[in-house]
């Protein structure tokens, strides 16, 4: 097992794509008018690429074109203080070929947000990192005090 140096675990690739695989909600990050922007989406994969839909004229769609772009996705215990986070970077495009629109339509993508969706974008994951804490650190801080008494 190898560790960083925060002590995080350090995911292999295949264990980021098998967690990246159970998770419902991810976070792709992009760039509107220069800035930068992060917008939650479901998401399905397809081999070692994001398949995400959307409408065609979103401001995701518009700015995702041939662009270089993060995506995130977690899963947290805040009780355990356990969790992972995977994290991967790579070139969106939108799906234009009806062979492979047709393809990506018969993946379990249900989009959540109303409306017509039927614009997809995919990302491959060209760099994917991914960590992992698997126990809590020990507390050094003693019992906390009530500062009304």
């Amino acid at each position: 097992m190898q560790l960083d140096s925060s002590g995080l675990v350090v995911l292999s690739r295949e264990e980021c794509f098998h967690l990246l695989a159970s998770a419902a909600i991810g976070r792709i990050v992009f760039t509107d008018r220069a800035l930068p922007a992060v917008q939650p989406v479901n998401f399905c994969l397809d081999g070692d690429s994001i398949v995400i839909r959307t409408a065609i004229g979103s401001k995701l769609a518009a700015a995702t074109r041939q662009a270089v772009v993060a995506f995130e996705a977690d899963e947290f215990d805040p009780e355990m203080r356990t969790g992972w986070s995977v994290t991967t970077v790579g070139h969106a495009r939108a799906v234009r070929d009806p062979t492979e629109l047709a393809r990506l339509a018969a993946l379990p993508l249900e989009p959540w947000a109303p409306g017509s969706r039927d614009h997809y974008i995919v990302v491959r994951a060209e760099q994917i990192s991914g960590r992992r804490i698997t126990e809590a650190p020990a507390s050094t801080d003693g019992p906390r005090r009530d500062p009304e008494r």
